[in-house]
């Protein structure tokens, strides 16, 4: 079933455009007319790509009005990119100490967890069922709204308040909790997104 996966994986990037597509939406999200322009390509051939990667997991999609957005599905990217040289260097897992091997299946347990939880709560357009009551599926839930905002940028209230709205309505409360948890600092109305170091994550350790 892995190494399926991981075929799947490598298939959808031998592909030098799918390549370029993905290196675009790792800096924002684009619909597909502007990756057509970005790239020079027929709104037709962006569209038989998308589906290579979509259906690899590596890309979402959000309506928008009656526009459809690609975002990266970079925890995807990653996993799939490690599980394939964790298949190719099994032979030598024996190596490992007994801590190292704990902290692997953990990783692997947490992020099965969060997989889970964020197909639980979020409908396949991206759009959040409800805030969970339980924290450590909040916090899962908070740092995937948090997507697109960049550390060091500042924002005003009315930027978090629409970039919310386009998961879930009830913004000033996940606004509050962006705060609450330290994702984000507030000064005199404007906002800003703390590095990942200051969040506090410990239910998710």
């Amino acid at each position: 079933m892995q190494l399926n996966r991981i075929v799947n994986f490598h298939k959808a990037l031998a592909d030098p455009t799918r390549i370029r597509i993905l290196a675009l939406l790792a800096k924002e999200p684009y619909h597909g007319q502007a990756l057509a322009e970005r790239l020079g390509l027929r709104p037709p051939t962006i569209t038989h790509h998308m589906a290579k990667l979509r259906d690899a997991g590596l890309v979402r999609t959000r309506r928008e009005k009656n526009i459809i957005y690609f975002y990266l599905e970079d925890m995807t990217l990653q996993r799939d990119a490690q599980a394939a040289v964790n298949v190719i260097l099994q032979s030598v897992t024996h190596t490992l100490s007994g801590e190292e091997q704990g902290e692997n299946l953990m990783n692997i347990r947490q992020e099965r967890e969060r997989e889970t939880v964020l197909r639980n709560f979020f409908t396949a357009d991206g759009k959040l069922k409800q805030i969970p009551v339980q924290r450590k599926k909040k916090l899962i839930v908070l740092e995937r709204i948090l997507e697109g905002f960049i550390v060091g940028q500042r924002y005003l209230e009315k930027e978090i308040n629409e970039h919310i709205k386009k998961y879930h309505p009830d913004y000033a409360t996940i606004r509050r909790e962006f705060i609450i948890n330290n994702y984000m600092y507030r000064e005199n109305g404007i906002y800003e997104m703390n590095p990942p170091e200051l969040w506090r994550r410990e239910d998710l350790l």
